[in-house]
């Protein structure tokens, strides 16, 4: 084939050119000038190594020149140079042309098309995958990865990296007031702000919300307080956002590797624990992870990941509890009971893992499930008929968020077809004299749904007149621990007394718990409390044998 014959083959979009052995060019259409920036002059007789971008590395045109050269066809994307410096992507075939007698390479023909659009494309997915697209902030998945990095180097080089967790104090407040707009233009300006007092060496991430790490490597442990102090200076400093002034401050949780010789999520994990230590001692200011922590709190930390690691295994489970009315033998319901059935333990109580939790997020996780498995059990005993109502037991930490009604919300309705006063939520009294007014709000919005309220635990705290008034809970529960000792101590008998008679003024339905004897029921029923539950009734059982053994159930003739 000539050589007008190769051109007039090439697709009219195609940036064709020929070139000797050396790399000059010798041929080159209109394409190639119109995607390169120079004219034809400029190019003929140039070496090729005009267009280099300087972005691949000297093997890479060796693993070129030594493909051609052999006689073999090359293909791949180069990245090339214009004359106005900037880039562009193209995709290239390289041909060797031989001789007549197809024994030597006389020179090489390049078909090349415009892939620029397609490359910046692919660019910006993986920026956006990386990058949080607010702030143009590294995200967690960068940070995780520039993580591995530091501490990699920190091992070869013996310094220190300062993993940093900070949170934004009063953030909230500011978006409830202003909106998300106003919030999200505060953000852009703290991440702003932060960039400006970092090293270049240093990292600053947004991992969502107002929550941001700064991985700071190769630290000075002596200064490094007075770095942390000033960046709480720098976010103390009042915000100018379209037109409204903004105060804020920050809470740093700071641990130090190799110090905490860990990994980088336990290193993350350790500055979110300190950076919660900051915020709890009175926000503005930064606190260090206590590297030498109690063996026990360390303990509680794996226990932690094991409970985030049997909700995604479904190691969790429900037991239920029947309360009875002692005085008409009638099944009232049931109140739903955690138990985790650890794969080589065994069935392990709730009081061997919820207290390491009960601090962190991972409550508010197990909280959903329990209220989404006891409304989908309430369902499957409706539909055989069996229309009981179950109680959950709600923890402070989940409580007390602000937006607990929504969440409700959104739980009832994956369950449609339950009534809503099926399903009765317990707290403990202690939850609700923390944050009186809250609670007593969100009560009284959970029961505009029809959901129902029992006060648990009542009389273990500063039970008195006020709370029973302002707190619009349907029952109160009388703690076990008094129901244990009512037949021989008369302070326990007293007190149960009195509640039972308060639960009647206020026109509240009162549950003994912990019955475990008929004199005890005897008791009880003499006070004028007829609702119980406890192993003298039945033992938590599984979902499955709650029908049978409530068609068997028989009050106690005595």
């Amino acid at each position: 084939m000539t050589d007008d014959k190769y051109r007039t083959a090439v697709d009219a979009a195609a940036i064709y050119s020929e070139t000797d052995l050396h790399g000059t060019i010798t041929h080159i259409n209109d394409q190639f000038c119109a995607i390169s920036g120079y004219s034809h002059d400029e190019l003929i007789g140039a070496n090729h190594r005009l267009l280099n971008s300087g972005l691949h590395p000297p093997e890479f045109f060796r693993n070129l020149w030594r493909t051609i050269s052999s006689g073999q066809i090359w293909k791949g994307e180069i990245c090339n140079r214009r004359k106005d410096g900037s880039l562009y992507w193209v995709s290239s075939t390289i041909v060797p042309i031989k001789d007549d007698a197809g024994q030597y390479v006389e020179k090489y023909i390049s078909i090349r098309f415009d892939v620029t659009e397609k490359q910046e494309l692919l660019e910006a997915m993986q920026w956006r995958a990386s990058h949080d697209v607010l702030t143009a902030l590294p995200n967690r998945v960068y940070l995780h990865d520039r993580l591995h990095q530091s501490i990699a180097a920190a091992q070869r080089h013996g310094h220190a990296v300062a993993v940093c967790m900070l949170d934004l104090d009063g953030f909230k407040a500011i978006n409830d007031r202003h909106g998300h707009a106003i919030g999200d233009l505060l953000l852009v300006e703290v991440a702003n702000r932060l960039r400006r007092e970092l090293r270049t060496e240093d990292l600053l991430a947004r991992l969502g919300g107002d929550e941001f790490v700064l991985l700071l490597d190769q630290v000075d442990e002596v200064q490094l307080p007075a770095a942390l102090q000033r960046v709480l200076e720098v976010l103390a400093v009042p915000f100018h956002i379209d037109g409204v002034l903004l105060n804020i401050s920050g809470s740093l949780g700071v641990t130090l590797y190799p110090k905490d010789n860990e990994g980088p999520d336990t290193l993350l994990r350790h500055a979110d624990q300190a950076m919660y230590e900051a915020k709890q001692s009175g926000r503005n200011r930064f606190r260090f992870f206590d590297v030498s922590i109690s063996k026990e709190a360390r303990e509680a930390f794996r226990t932690i990941e094991c409970i985030r690691r049997a909700l995604t295994r479904d190691e969790l489970e429900l037991l239920y509890q029947p309360k009875v009315n002692l005085r008409s033998g009638k099944v009232m319901g049931f109140e739903a009971l955690l138990r985790w059935r650890h794969p080589k333990l065994g069935l392990i109580p709730p009081d061997a893992f919820l207290p390491a939790i009960e601090r962190t997020d991972v409550i508010i996780d197990v909280g959903e499930w329990v209220i989404d498995r006891a409304l989908r059990q309430i369902d499957a005993w409706a539909a055989l008929g069996k229309h009981w109502p179950v109680s959950v037991n709600i923890a402070a930490r989940h409580f007390q968020l602000p937006d607990f009604v929504e969440r409700l919300q959104r739980l009832l309705r994956r369950h449609p077809d339950v009534d809503p006063q099926s399903l009765d939520l317990e707290i403990v009294e202690s939850t609700a004299i923390d944050n009186l007014e809250h609670v007593s709000q969100c009560l009284t919005d959970c029961q505009k749904m029809g959901v129902t309220f029992s006060l648990d635990d009542f009389g273990t705290g500063f039970s008195s007149l006020s709370y029973l008034k302002r707190l619009p809970a349907e029952t109160v529960k009388i703690d076990k621990s008094f129901v244990r000792d009512i037949l021989h101590d008369k302070d326990d008998l007293a007190l149960s007394e009195a509640i039972i008679k308060l639960s009647r003024t206020f026109e509240r339905e009162v549950v003994a718990e912990g019955v475990e004897t008929d004199l005890q029921e005897s008791m009880l029923l003499g006070l004028g409390c007829y609702l119980a539950q406890g192993y003298g009734i039945a033992a938590p059982m599984p979902a499955d044998q709650v029908a049978e053994w409530a068609a068997h159930y028989e009050l106690n003739p005595r």
